[in-house]
């Protein structure tokens, strides 16, 4: 790898981040590497100006922050093929990012960057679009959103709590009509967020699928379901034409859908590209220390391993 140009988003608000921010930026400079900095956060998108000024290719994106910080980078920097370093550095949980700990000797990452001596996870995304309701029209009536966890459908109302009628589709066939809460249709990297709360499945990383899984569905058979990652998911609003629903990517806003409109969600033409420093990562132990999985009360000693 190259460290020619080098974007840095440090988390809105947090000094220990903006303070590992200050210190790379210093270090990158030193190497002769043309660096931008800029906070990243709910109020704050530093991505479409760093993109815009860039000089030159941009070699490497540094994410100081949690989670949340590296899906805004992975939805505005994938379709670049721009490899994202995220360190969780003033975030909580962490499923996505390198730990600190890892990073104390920024220097040597540095080195070990230059030298390829690092591994590059892979990660599939989904790619939506809203379109009015007959399939004549093929053109969207909005912007193509990404995300890496997942898209999600809910009722939007300002002044009474609602249910939303939703119908979805699966390569224009109809699979089922929930009435609840709302509709995910998740990423295997996002099985372990709001789909996993959702009572839906753990998928490894590794897998290309989609994952559909009702919010709180007012019927004991609408149950999650697993789909190949080559299908297209489509969701119509159903019932109330006064009211909107909302498409939100990766708990971020992108659009309203109306009824007489549709949703389409498939597997984005762009991958999130995330660098792995540990050696031994593993992705079971994640999910044992984030989730914190323990077995029995009791932990027993297994002698027949040995």
């Amino acid at each position: 790898m190259q460290l020619k140009q080098v974007i840095i988003a440090h988390k809105s608000g947090d000094p220990v981040s903006k303070r590992w921010a200050e210190q790379c930026a210093r270090q990158l400079e030193k190497r002769d590497c043309h660096v931008l900095v800029g906070p990243t956060g709910a109020k704050d998108n530093p991505y479409p100006v760093f993109l815009a000024s860039a000089t030159q290719p941009i070699d490497l994106a540094v994410v100081l922050g949690g989670d949340g910080a590296a899906l805004t980078a992975a939805r505005h920097l994938a379709a670049d093929r721009i490899p994202i370093l995220a360190i969780n550095a003033g975030g909580h949980l962490g499923f996505l990012t390198e730990r600190l700990e890892d990073f104390v000797d920024s220097e040597q990452v540095w080195d070990r960057l230059l030298s390829d001596r690092y591994a590059v996870q892979q990660r599939m995304m989904l790619q939506a679009s809203v379109f009015e309701g007959n399939r004549i029209d093929r053109e969207a009536v909005s912007d193509r959103y990404l995300a890496l966890n997942e898209m999600c459908v809910k009722p939007a109302s300002a002044d009474r709590m609602i249910t939303s009628i939703l119908e979805m589709e699966i390569d224009g066939e109809v699979v089922d009509q929930y009435q609840g809460d709302g509709l995910l249709v998740a990423t295997p990297t996002g099985s372990t967020c709001y789909t996993v709360a959702a009572n839906g499945p753990i998928i490894h990383p590794g897998l290309d699928s989609i994952t559909i899984t009702p919010i709180c569905p007012l019927s004991l058979s609408s149950r999650p379901i697993v789909i190949p990652a080559g299908c297209v998911v489509s969701i119509w609003p159903l019932a109330d034409l006064e009211l909107s629903n909302k498409l939100w990517m990766d708990g971020v806003l992108a659009t309203s859908i109306w009824p007489g409109q549709r949703v389409d969600i498939r597997m984005a033409d762009c991958q999130a590209q995330f660098i792995v420093l540990r050696e031994n990562y593993s992705y079971y132990q994640t999910l044992q220390e984030k989730l914190q999985w323990a077995g029995a009360r009791i932990r027993y000693s297994n002698n027949h391993r040995n």
